[in-house]
């Protein structure tokens, strides 16, 4: 399965950027993609998910209202708009797909594939 992310870098606190990742089409079995991120010297956490096939989604509550999960059918990519960035969204993030197929928050034992990750920083 392909994870390959891209769009992070340097942006001020308030600025927005967005990710992409390009992936394998997931399947009626495997329809969740993520996001998660991880801060300097912090575990891996939870952002944000979405079901590929019914377009819903479900947001890690700290970044409701200023994250936005999507996902393009034609061009089998899945995006994380970023918006009001703070100092604390600093990490690499990492694109991935769940072994499950219900939506809802994931911790890292339920990701079946990991992307490579992308480095986000907010200087404040």
């Amino acid at each position: 399965v392909q994870l390959q992310a891209s769009g992070g870098g340097l942006v001020q606190a308030g600025g927005s950027l967005r990710l992409s990742c390009a992936t394998s089409r997931p399947t009626v079995s495997r329809p969740i993609m993520g996001w998660f991120r991880q801060a300097p010297g912090k575990e891996r956490e939870f952002v944000a998910a979405i079901h590929w096939w019914t377009d819903t989604t479900y947001y890690k509550e700290s970044v409701k209202g200023r994250f936005g999960i999507s996902r393009d059918n034609a061009k089998n990519r899945v995006y994380l708009q970023l918006n009001s960035l703070e100092a604390e969204d600093t990490a690499v993030y990492y694109c991935v797909r769940s072994r499950w197929s219900i939506l809802g928050r994931m911790d890292s034992t339920d990701v079946q594939y990991w992307g490579q990750g992308t480095l986000v920083t907010v200087s404040s």
